[in-house]
């Protein structure tokens, strides 16, 4: 089978031939049907040396997943050939207190894994190829009616990372108060659909590109703005002088940290998603008081139900641009270029095929 391989850090990725895997006992193997590209693939394939990660090189990237069961492993339960699926992204030990609250994104026990804090794409073989080798069936969710695998791979990662996020303000975004998005890309979109679909809250929508602007719009922003020297000062002026309740930073910039406090308003969240590598002085002087600066982790397997929950009533949607599996390496050169309006997704294949 073909497959979009990281052959080493810092090197592009590169289209290979590979056996294609036969699963054991426990395991579970998905014909995917949808890969979401994600800029953290960049990092990985432009940032990371030898050491920074407990995993390295070769793998096969790609852990936004979703497609069918094709075939199962000894004693696997539950579960169909056929059966459209998404693929929760972090695979921890199953063992551990974190893991058996179904919170393996946090597993205690990571050096029990093969990939100690990673998963499929990510130091294990991902989905950008034609089949994917899943360890365990509690890493599968069904799809509900109405969706299918190139629509719903972007939503275990873009969707369930900023639902994570939101999820944690919930009790902060109650009618009147206001959530400021900075960065309205892959995730950021998500972010502004996901405090629409969920919260009370008044959205308002940070980006420099006025295409992404319009999508926020078309997302269910109610206010959006070009960052400037004067955006605290309007998120301000848009929230009768308080600031924003929530801030979430798709973004993670020194500007745009420095930015997201300067807005909050006292007894606020400022949560940290993107990895723009930047950093913010905390003191106590350094921001408005009790405001909670937090960073935040991709999401669990009962909250990606919660987001397929959603996706197929029409509360979320990712914008998508489709690429073939030969055009993998191109979705990645059109996302470094900043050519992408919402979701790549690569897609292996567009049906089953027993």
């Amino acid at each position: 089978m073909k497959a979009l391989r990281l052959e080493g850090w810092r090197s592009p990725a590169v289209l290979r031939d590979v056996e294609t895997p036969v699963p054991g006992p426990g395991e579970v193997l998905v014909q995917v049907g949808g890969a979401g590209a994600c800029h953290s693939d960049l990092h990985l394939m432009h940032e990371f040396e030898d050491g920074q990660l407990p995993w390295a090189p070769p793998f096969t990237l790609g852990h936004e997943n979703a497609g069918w069961v094709h075939t199962l492993g000894a004693g696997v339960t539950g579960l169909e050939p056929g059966q459209p699926v998404a693929v929760v992204g972090a695979w921890g030990c199953g063992t551990c207190a974190r893991c058996r609250a179904d919170l393996e994104t946090y597993c205690d026990h990571p050096e029990r894994t093969r990939a100690p804090g990673g998963g499929g794409g990510l130091g294990l073989d991902g989905g950008m190829a034609d089949y994917l080798l899943v360890p365990d069936a509690r890493h599968l969710v069904v799809l509900p009616d109405g969706l299918d695998p190139a629509h719903a791979a972007p939503l275990t990662d873009a969707a369930l990372t900023p639902y994570h996020a939101v999820r944690r303000s919930w009790a902060k975004l109650t009618p009147g108060s206001t959530a400021v998005v900075i960065g309205v890309g892959g995730l950021g979109h998500l972010g502004a659909q996901v405090l629409r679909a969920t919260t009370a809250a008044t959205v308002i929508a940070v980006d420099p590109r006025e295409s992404a602007r319009e999508l926020a719009k078309r997302g269910g922003a109610d206010l959006v703005l070009a960052p400037g020297a004067d955006l605290a000062a309007q998120v301000r002026e848009a929230t009768g002088g308080t600031g924003a309740d929530v801030v979430l930073d798709f973004v993670g910039s020194d500007d745009t940290l420095l930015a997201g406090a300067a807005m909050s308003r006292q007894l606020g969240d400022l949560t940290i998603v993107g990895l723009g590598g930047g950093t913010l002085p905390v003191s106590f002087f350094s921001l408005p008081y009790e405001v909670s600066v937090q960073s935040t982790y991709w999401g669990n397997r009962h909250e990606l139900v919660e987001v397929l929950g959603l996706a197929s009533r029409g509360l979320l949607h990712a914008e998508v641009q489709m690429f073939g599996l030969d055009e993998a390496v191109t979705a990645y050169e059109l996302l470094q270029a900043g050519a992408i309006e919402g979701r790549a997704v690569v897609v292996p294949s567009t049906e089953y095929r027993p």
